[in-house]
């Protein structure tokens, strides 16, 4: 009786040693489950049986014999315990396929799974000592069926992690690809591809947006139904991915066009664009991960077209910066580039633009050896379109001051001039004058300009006669003119408002009062002087604000 125990005690180590050589000579899990499952059957003649693991902290059938397909379907979700205790749905399914024999798979006080097996083939049950060598079968088997469960979660990582390194070198090579197309359609067809190849769509389109305008690239979806959809929606706040599920059950009209997925296309959180995929060919569904790598690669594309037109934007704007620079030098000549000398006269004036070209005028023109023309103007409106008008003015006033027409007659003649040759509603304020060498007179036409100061012997009078501002309609009324006999010491200052509407920082305009009280106080200087006294004396009312219109001056000191 001694020497059968002894045997039967002598045949189990050796099984069991047997079973753990073959179990630890691999680390692949099914072949692990089986030979676990085989050896419980064997051993106990039990007519079916499985395994069931803990995975993601439930219970999954991995290995089963002798059970129907159908009730694995069926076998519940079940959350495991720490101690893999049985619960009320695993007992009675248990019960219901006659599985009468279960043991947990134990690794480190781990639970790791569970074996169930079903009736012996002699119908006897399973007692104690059948028992006991299941769990030793299963504590020999639980470090290899752990260490062949952490291969399996190290061969997912590891294809995860080539996947991604893939994907990375991937962008890189099409940061680089991107970087080399001069033209955006080139960078939206290498999008494009890159994505076909990449997830095997047939259905996509890519949208671009420039303010409230959509661009369509390349779309494989019915356009007109795609653009309702997306402006219903709001597509401007479309600020994160939409996946399949979100956009069957928040935009269904989308995922009735067999839309599966919208990723923004961002620069510095500002969405610019959307890629649209439709369902893959292979039927899988997208990943976090390709979501990931679709935003990706669409932000690398949006830079590189967002690049390139702010690259084309520059060329243009240095094209422009140089014809504005040719323009400036143009007008720069259109003025006097000499002030010619006088023996009754003592002439000085500047013209200063607030951008590149400009709309005031000042102009000095010598009518005969002793009378010249003094005349200033300013076109409303600042910049190109002002700089042209004011040309006009230029060669108008060039070729009618030498026709020895009266000068209210000719200002009116100016003003029809003006007149047929502005239709945006622009105007021009205008004053001009002849000076006599000889008598010393002064004969002047006020066309709405702010009036000349005539200073003489401490009073100012302002030079108003005249008639409306040019260019506003034909004249109907006609101009009026005055002569003045000026003096000895008599100045005149002739502006435009870029000096009295001279603005500070608090928003206080240097005004024409100040403007007076200035002339006044300087009145007894030559005329350079009391010029640069002026323009110095704006410049530093306005501290380094920002000068918002053209400033032109003119002084006139006689002798």
């Amino acid at each position: 009786m001694l020497d059968n125990e002894n045997l039967k005690v002598k045949r189990n180590l050796t099984a069991l040693v047997e079973f753990s050589r073959v179990i630890n000579s691999s680390l692949d899990l099914n072949f692990i489950l089986n030979n676990v499952l085989l050896t419980c059957l064997g051993k106990f003649l039990a007519t079916k049986g499985l395994v069931a693991l803990k995975i993601n902290n439930q219970l999954v059938v991995k290995a089963y014999k002798g059970i129907a397909q159908e009730s694995i379907i069926q076998f519940p979700e079940i959350e495991v315990t720490e101690n893999c205790n049985l619960s009320e749905k695993l007992n009675d399914y248990l019960i219901l396929n006659n599985l009468i024999a279960s043991e947990k798979i134990s690794s480190s006080n781990e639970c790791v799974g569970i074996v169930c097996l079903g009736e012996k083939l002699n119908k006897q049950t399973y007692i104690k000592d059948d028992l006991d060598f299941l769990k030793t079968i299963l504590n020999i088997a639980a470090s290899a069926i752990q260490n062949s469960l952490i291969v399996e979660e190290l061969k997912l990582v590891n294809r995860e992690l080539d996947s991604r390194i893939q994907r990375l070198s991937s962008l890189f090579e099409l940061s680089k690809e991107f970087g080399l197309f001069s033209e955006s359609t080139k960078v939206t067809r290498l999008l494009i591809f890159s994505l076909i190849g990449q997830f095997l769509v047939q259905k996509y389109a890519l949208l671009r947006f420039e303010g409230n305008d959509i661009e369509v690239i390349e779309p494989k979806i019915p356009v007109e139904e795609l653009l309702s959809n997306i402006r219903k929606y709001n597509y401007y706040k479309i600020d994160t991915s939409i996946n399949k599920h979100q956009i069957e059950s928040h935009y269904p009209e989308l995922f009735s066009m067999g839309i599966e997925v919208i990723v923004p296309m961002q620069i510095q959180g500002k969405t610019k664009g959307l890629i649209i995929l439709g369902k893959r060919i292979n039927n899988s569904e997208y990943t976090n991960a390709d979501i990931e790598f679709i935003f990706s690669v669409g932000s690398l594309a949006i830079i590189s077209l967002e690049n390139r037109r702010l690259f084309l934007e520059a060329l243009e704007k240095q094209k422009l910066e140089e014809e504005l620079d040719l323009a400036r030098e143009i007008q720069r000549n259109l003025l006097p580039q000499k002030i010619p000398d006088y023996k009754s006269f003592d002439i000085s004036a500047v013209n200063i633009s607030s951008k590149q070209v400009g709309g005031d005028y000042y102009d000095i023109i010598e009518l005969d050896k002793d009378d010249c023309v003094v005349a200033i103007a300013d076109v409303s409106g600042k910049g190109v379109p002002a700089s042209l008008l004011m040309a006009n003015m230029q060669a108008f006033l060039q070729v009618i001051c030498r026709q020895n027409t009266p000068l209210d007659e000719a200002t009116g003649l100016i003003n029809d001039l003006i007149s047929s040759n502005t239709s945006d509603g622009r105007f021009i304020t205008f004053f001009w004058g002849i000076l006599n060498d000889i008598t010393k007179t002064f004969n002047y036409v006020n066309a709405g300009h702010n009036p000349p100061l005539l200073i003489r012997n401490g009073t100012i009078t302002k030079l108003e006669i005249g008639g409306m501002i040019l260019g506003v309609m034909k004249t109907m009324i006609p101009y009026k003119s005055e002569s003045i006999q000026l003096q000895t010491d008599d100045v005149l200052v002739m502006f435009t408002d870029g000096i009295s509407e001279a603005m500070n920082r608090r928003g206080e305009e240097y005004s024409d009062e100040r403007l007076e009280k200035l002339s006044l106080e300087v009145v007894n200087e030559n005329a350079d002087s009391i010029l640069k006294k002026i323009q110095c004396e704006v410049q530093n009312f306005t501290d380094g604000a920002n000068q918002s219109d053209d400033i032109t001056l003119v002084i006139v000191k006689v002798k």
